[in-house]
């Protein structure tokens, strides 16, 4: 099975949690974390289920999230 990496720009987040959402295989929450602007950020829960599908990346209207696929 494929496999990816979501990297995001948690500064950049706004915590709409529409990666969250979108994610098929709940990789992503919206966490703890706040960022310099006061949002709660998305974060990867479960990075082992990726499967590098690129959907939240798509979903993002920041374009926070970049996915990479991994062997």
């Amino acid at each position: 099975m494929a496999k990816g990496r979501v990297i995001m720009d948690r500064e950049r987040c706004k915590g709409c949690g529409l990666c969250t959402v979108t994610c098929p295989h709940q990789v992503l929450i919206l966490g703890a974390q706040i960022s310099s602007s006061g949002y709660y950020t998305a974060e990867a829960a479960a990075p082992e289920k990726c499967t590098g599908c690129t959907l939240c990346a798509v979903m993002c209207p920041d374009v926070v999230i970049t996915v990479e696929r991994v062997s």
